[in-house]
């Protein structure tokens, strides 16, 4: 049955992508995005474009959610069957620089879309949260039933802070949602702040690339592929009211997903595969661990596995020349 589905953060990496599966099963996509310039807004608005060219029942709004009233304007008379909420204020060292950011888009704008879904008793708010949220975690992998207390960045710890939100909501107003934590998205389209755009644009240009704590760092990396086949997935099976406890350990209509490649990438190997993508060698500049920052993240998937089939397939070696050639491509280089 085809939805109306409401997507902010529509101009963001995974938004793009997301949109882009959504119309083309004939879903009807409205997206939102405020085109802030926290990276080039040229390319938020050419994946508006490249969206806009696909075809298909897509509808694109300039609009701040963290603006109750210009949301609540905004979204007066428009159908809505389901929320996907994916916009935020991204980036954990950039929380150190401007925390005031975070605080506005993701925990006050996180509240407005909570509120958006309760006033319109709307199915299912599925929304984004972040593998950030472990902390210092030390226990691997990264399950979700561990403990998510003691975040080491504002932006865990506003992401930290929505899922709590969420489960008021869910307690109070029964409102059925699934919070995404994702762990470390890459992909076309992807964002120029994280490693994959940093190093390749380095390693084409002859520039250094940075490694912090000295290069011994593991990424969960997880093809933008998968993570939107489990979004998907998520939207499609709203969790049940029944009482009965959820994955994150709630006994709402509320659960807890990591949604990851399950695999802890050393970040030399990483390197070296974009190495190989590019046809030259990277110029490795060593560099201390960065605050905020976590050594490892590897996701344990066993519960969306468990609940809705999620099996991700794409592996590093596949992935990261996607991404190169798309990065080569954009740029004409």
């Amino acid at each position: 049955m085809t939805k109306r589905i409401l997507v902010t953060g529509a101009a963001g990496f995974i938004g793009y992508h997301l949109c882009r599966a959504l119309l083309a099963r004939g879903d009807a996509v409205l997206g939102i995005d405020n085109l802030n310039d926290y990276y080039p807004v040229s390319l938020k608005r050419d994946r508006v474009a490249a969206i806009e060219a696909a075809g298909g029942d897509f509808r694109f709004l300039p609009l701040d959610f963290a603006d109750d009233a210009a949301l609540d304007a905004a979204m007066a008379g428009e159908a809505i069957d389901a929320i996907v909420h994916l916009g935020a204020q991204a980036g954990v060292r950039y929380s150190l620089q401007n925390p005031r950011a975070y605080v506005r888009s993701n925990v006050a704008g996180h509240l407005n879309l909570l509120e958006l879904g309760r006033q319109r008793k709307i199915g299912h708010l599925v929304y984004a949260s972040s593998s950030s949220v472990y902390g210092g975690n030390e226990s691997l992998p990264f399950r979700v039933e561990d403990r998510a207390d003691h975040p080491v960045s504002l932006y865990a710890a506003t992401k930290r802070a929505d899922e709590l939100m969420s489960e008021s909501y869910a307690h109070l107003y029964r409102l059925p949602q699934t919070g995404l934590r994702f762990f470390t998205v890459y992909g076309p389209w992807g964002r120029p702040d994280m490693a994959p755009w940093l190093f390749t644009e380095a390693i084409l240009n002859g520039r250094p690339i940075k490694l912090f704590n000295q290069g011994q760092m593991r990424r969960d990396f997880t093809y933008i592929d998968d993570i939107v086949a489990g979004v998907v997935a998520a939207i499609d099976h709203p969790p049940a009211d029944d009482g009965q406890v959820k994955a994150g350990g709630s006994t709402t209509p509320h659960r807890l997903y990591n949604i990851g490649n399950s695999q802890a990438e050393e970040l030399e190997h990483f390197v070296s595969i974009i190495e190989q993508a590019c046809g030259r060698k990277a110029i490795r500049d060593y560099q201390p661990m960065q605050p905020g920052d976590v050594t490892a993240t590897y996701a344990d998937v066993s519960a969306i596995e468990r609940d809705l089939g999620y099996a991700p397939t794409t592996t590093i070696e596949a992935g990261v020349p996607r991404f190169v050639d798309w990065y080569r491509g954009y740029h004409g280089v």
